[in-house]
């Protein structure tokens, strides 16, 4: 498969649907060479750029240099959608982190384990149970939450390695579980695909809701997590207005 990508502010998203996006991430973790997407030493760092992380990618270097090296950026929110479609271009669908994650859990072989990586205390643990109800024969290795600082690293990579996981899931939010994750893959010896998954956890936890279906569908998922979580304001509005208007501003960055 050939990468086809829009790209907004600078940043290159995947055109994929998401069961192309769990055929893809399986195929990895197979070890698979695909064209444009392999990497040295066949580890892949897979990203779920939003409206929001686009716009912390402008003003932050590092984290835009990370969007661009990564083998698969699938499209997580709506926006995207939208602002490709301003482009003259097409993203297919939207890719949530969550559903896409919990797919490619459910499709794993026996062959591969999971480290779940990050969230609150005990909540990487509710969300491997989770997993594993759905999915009886999931292979989880271990489970952590630690944080992304520099001091915690040593602890983290031993746990991980001692573990020996295909899979990696890294639930510290954006841009820190991506950076996290650039800084030390090469040092975790045996995981092939590492995927920053935000609040993924906390869903499948039950620690945080989801918004209705319906919602989700027209694209107002923005509109519950508002409502529920008030203190989200400034997030909510990077995504809504910000980022929009930034893409209109720049539209010599869209392609």
């Amino acid at each position: 498969m050939d990468r086809k990508t829009v790209t907004l502010l600078g940043v290159p998203i995947d055109a994929v649907t998401r069961k192309q996006a769990v055929a893809l991430i399986l195929e990895m973790l197979e070890g698979g060479q695909i064209q444009r997407f392999f990497h040295t030493g066949g580890k892949h760092h897979v990203m779920t750029p939003n409206s929001e992380m686009l716009v912390e990618a402008l003003k932050n270097k590092k984290f835009r240099e990370v969007l661009n090296s990564t083998s698969l950026n699938i499209p997580d929110s709506i926006g995207l959608l939208y602002m490709a479609k301003f482009s003259g271009k097409k993203l297919p669908q939207r890719v949530t982190g969550v559903d896409t994650v919990t797919e490619v859990c459910i499709r794993l072989s026996n062959n591969h384990q999971v480290f779940l990586l990050g969230a609150g205390e005990g909540v990487a643990q509710k969300a491997a149970k989770k997993l594993q109800a759905i999915n009886p024969k999931l292979r989880i290795s271990g489970t952590y939450a630690g944080t992304p600082k520099d001091e915690d690293a040593p602890e983290i990579i031993r746990r991980i390695n001692d573990a020996r996981p295909h899979l990696l899931l890294v639930a510290y939010g954006a841009p820190a579980q991506d950076l996290w994750i650039n800084k030390h893959l090469d040092q975790l010896a045996s995981v092939r695909v590492a995927i920053g998954v935000g609040g993924t956890f906390d869903f499948l936890a039950g620690t945080k809701k989801r918004a209705p279906k319906i919602m989700r569908g027209l694209g107002l998922e923005w509109m519950y997590r508002l409502v529920k979580e008030p203190r989200r304001i400034g997030r909510i509005w990077r995504a809504v207005i910000v980022f929009p208007w930034m893409v209109i501003c720049n539209r010599r960055s869209i392609s």
